[in-house]
């Protein structure tokens, strides 16, 4: 069941951790990694191939517009960093009748989604693209999309091109359409776990490969949104537990999830 309630509640350690971690990245090294940003993610793609990240069976069950209702007609999706399928590939699978435009951020992530053995262009069109700078219109027809899709993508673009990125998303979806999505939440672990030397801005960090995250608070969340033409439906916390038997830790997950219109 889906938790969806405040922040978590820090403890006093967490408190003084975040507190004493004031210091940011330099502007050179900011700079540095902006220009990096491709690379890295395509040096991401290298090392780890398709093995990383799981594929996503709870979308569906989260967000019922993905699999439609009472015999719709085909309805279409972009999902923006797609990386290598693992959103739109069981949705496809489990018979969700859905067309699919699928890109990335990383050249070698979108051959990996075009190696799948699913990977059909009368289903799937997918497509490299950094959407801060390149236009989707380019690849996509304006007023085409049903739904778009920002599962765990958002965070990965710089604060400041933020806006830019989902104007892009609006520019193509059409008049009754809708973005969903699932990003890092303020207060998650893994934003409680980067060590001094790795904050960039506030709620905004690099980790050691180079992939930076953003951590969003709910209200921080509808300010981009709102600030770049939707309006918001719903948006809200979600809470999870993480358990590492190997390690014999249970650690908190903290995730905003949220669905946004395109405003009339």
């Amino acid at each position: 069941m889906t938790d969806r309630a405040g922040p978590r509640e820090l403890t006093d350690d967490e408190r003084r951790k975040l507190a004493c971690d004031v210091t940011f990245v330099t502007d050179f090294k900011q700079r540095q990694l902006e220009e990096e940003a491709r690379r890295n993610w395509d040096l991401f793609y290298k090392r780890n191939e398709t093995r990383f990240f799981k594929d996503r069976h709870w979308t569906g069950r989260e967000f019922e517009e993905l699999i439609g209702a009472g015999g719709e007609r085909r309805k279409t999706l972009l999902e923006v960093g797609c990386g290598v399928g693992n959103l739109f590939y069981p949705l496809l699978e489990e018979g969700v009748d859905l067309f699919v435009h699928a890109c990335d951020f990383s050249q070698r992530a979108v051959q990996f989604v075009k190696d799948h053995p699913l990977y059909d262009e009368s289903r799937v069109h997918a497509f490299q693209c950094d959407v801060t700078r390149d236009k989707l219109d380019e690849h996509v027809t304006v007023d085409c999309i049903d739904i778009a899709t920002l599962v765990f993508v958002l965070s990965s673009v710089h604060p400041d091109k933020m806006s830019t990125f989902l104007k892009n998303v609006h520019s193509v979806l059409k008049r009754d359409g809708v973005v969903l999505i699932r990003d890092y939440g303020l207060y998650d672990h893994a934003m409680l776990r980067f060590a001094r030397g790795h904050k960039l801005q506030e709620n905004f960090y690099v980790r050691q490969d180079g992939t930076r995250a953003y951590y969003f608070s709910v209200d921080k969340m509808k300010e981009v949104f709102t600030a770049s033409g939707f309006v918001t439906v719903s948006c809200d916390y979600v809470h999870r537990e993480t358990v590492n038997k190997k390690e014999g830790l249970c650690v908190p997950r903290v995730f905003v999830q949220g669905r946004f219109s395109k405003a009339k």
